[in-house]
């Protein structure tokens, strides 16, 4: 493992000795697990942000899209039973 030298201001080191004692770890573990999580999260929007775009273009390239409704019904009907039939893609305008 690399190791990395990080200042903190007193009152940050003080708030995470302070959560890390109380999760029963090491301010160290605390902070290698916190940047972890914050990693992935960022890691997951930046997927989120690239497949909502090609979404995007694929939805005005095609003039196809999900009414949100009948999104929000297949949503509900997958909850409740993972056999829900898939919508189908309605035309909302025509394609270029």
């Amino acid at each position: 493992m690399a190791a990395t030298s990080l200042k903190l201001p007193e009152d940050l080191k003080q708030r995470i000795a302070k959560l890390a004692a109380g999760a029963g770890q090491t301010p160290h573990a605390f902070m290698v697990d916190t940047l972890a999580r914050e990693a992935e999260r960022s890691e997951l929007r930046e997927r989120f942000a690239a497949h909502s775009a090609e979404s995007e273009r694929e939805a005005l390239a095609t003039g196809k899209t999900y009414p949100l409704a009948v999104a929000f019904d297949y949503l509900e009907s997958r909850v409740a039973d993972s056999k829900a039939k898939r919508p189908r893609t309605r035309r909302w305008r025509a394609s270029k």
